[in-house]
């Protein structure tokens, strides 16, 4: 199965490689440029998923289910944030921080506490934006969504996808001359 996943990254990365150019060569290191890069088609699509969903699938109604009645925001987010876990794990993982040396069970753990924070904020966030500040809900979601990629990069890099520290050695020669 993993080997899929590095053939899918072997077609992927000379797509994204393709516009790094020397201008933003100058701006980021390659590895930012592919997590912006990847991230940027997770959250278009993730915004896509949240607009069908509701637009056309809950209509902007409310949805029942079971024993709770969800807001047709609400459940958008939820669809789109199943849908963006999976892809934005698949692109984190085999595409941006490939050179990881975390086992991938401990990545996915990690990957889902920052995404359920980021599901936490973005509620809250969501929430604040349409019900107090009346705000349209798909700007609402953009502008949410703009706050949670930053905290999600900066957690992604340094806490769920970061390399072990090599230990350092000294050697006794050295500490011998001086």
């Amino acid at each position: 199965m993993k080997k899929h996943f590095y053939k899918l990254k072997d077609a992927i990365l000379p797509i994204i490689d393709f516009f790094y150019f020397a201008p933003i060569k100058k701006l980021l290191p390659l590895k930012t440029f592919r997590y912006a890069f990847a991230g940027a088609v997770n959250t278009f699509l993730g915004l896509l998923v949240y607009y069908i969903c509701y637009h056309f699938v809950f209509k902007g109604v409310n949805f029942d289910f079971i024993i709770y009645a969800f807001k047709a925001h609400n459940a958008s987010l939820f669809v789109s944030f199943c849908f963006s876990f999976i892809l934005g794990f698949l692109l984190m993982k085999f595409v941006v921080f490939d050179d990881s040396d975390i086992k991938g069970r401990v990545q996915l753990f990690r990957y889902f506490l920052v995404c359920s924070i980021n599901l936490v904020l973005d509620y809250l966030l969501l929430n604040l934006a349409i019900g107090y500040l009346k705000i349209d809900p798909i700007l609402a979601k953009i502008m949410t969504t703009s706050f949670i990629i930053i905290f999600g990069y900066l957690a992604q890099n340094h806490f769920t996808f970061r390399k072990k520290a090599k230990p350092t050695y000294i050697d006794e020669n050295d500490l011998l001359d001086k």
